[in-house]
């Protein structure tokens, strides 16, 4: 895989560079259907996002932007929900048409899955979608054992997600999370995946290079044709 659908930039400019293919795509697609990520790893490229549509004359404003994946048990409006992060980071910041989120609040976490699958199909699928990597390869929510049918639902978070939470301002952190499944994944027309950093290098390499098996589902990725990985210098895989 290293070599093939693999974009390694310098840090200093990986965020502007991801803000700026968004951009492009955009540009070619105003009604783009973009399934995106919170975490650590994608915050710089919104930081930059919204300069980067104005300095381009790019609207998101027929666009619509679908949430990768929401905690379970944290309140409405709690400042590490997912659709808040999402929501203060880009959505307020950019104004798309429409935003898909897990209705968590109002639905039974099941309930929710299957209202969401329903809106993202609505809208005619996903067009891309944009995922970090996780410590232990999982993708959204997806964690090792996820298999490629998996669908969006209900999942027990394992104890490395939930000590990244614990970053987000969450203690003790939630146990469960509903995501995107990687059906869902799959099935959209381009996937990229981001990741930066020293400690994000040794997944990545098992991810592009070790076997392919849903013990790390961002493996799973290498055989989409639309898969595009986007990492620093610091996270380049290893020969």
């Amino acid at each position: 895989m290293t070599g093939h659908g693999l974009d390694v930039v310098p840090a200093a400019g990986w965020a502007d560079h991801v803000a700026g293919l968004l951009v492009d795509r955009l540009a070619a697609r105003p009604d783009l259907v973009v399934c995106l990520p919170t975490g650590s790893t994608p915050l710089p490229v919104y930081e930059r996002l919204p300069g980067a549509l104005a300095a381009r004359g790019v609207s998101a404003g027929r666009a619509t932007i679908v949430l990768l994946d929401e905690f379970l048990g944290l309140p409405a409006g709690h400042r590490a929900r997912c659709d808040v992060v999402l929501g203060r980071s880009v959505v307020d910041r950019v104004q798309p048409a429409r935003f898909i989120a897990f209705d968590v609040d109002a639905l039974e976490p099941a309930a929710a899955c299957a209202a969401f699958e329903a809106e993202v199909a609505a809208v005619g699928g996903l067009d891309l979608v944009v995922l970090g990597l996780g410590r232990n390869g999982h993708i959204g929510m997806n964690e090792p054992g996820s298999a490629p049918d998996a669908p969006t639902r209900v999942i027990e978070l394992a104890p490395s997600t939930r000590e990244a939470a614990i970053g987000y301002g969450v203690d003790p952190p939630p146990t469960h999370g509903v995501t995107l499944g990687m059906a869902g994944i799959l099935a959209a027309s381009e996937i990229w995946l981001l990741a930066t950093g020293t400690a994000k290098a040794g997944i990545l390499t098992l991810t592009l290079d070790g076997p392919v098996s849903p013990n790390v589902p961002a493996s799973v990725l290498r055989g989409h044709p639309g898969l595009r990985v986007i990492a620093d210098d610091a996270a380049r895989p290893s020969a």
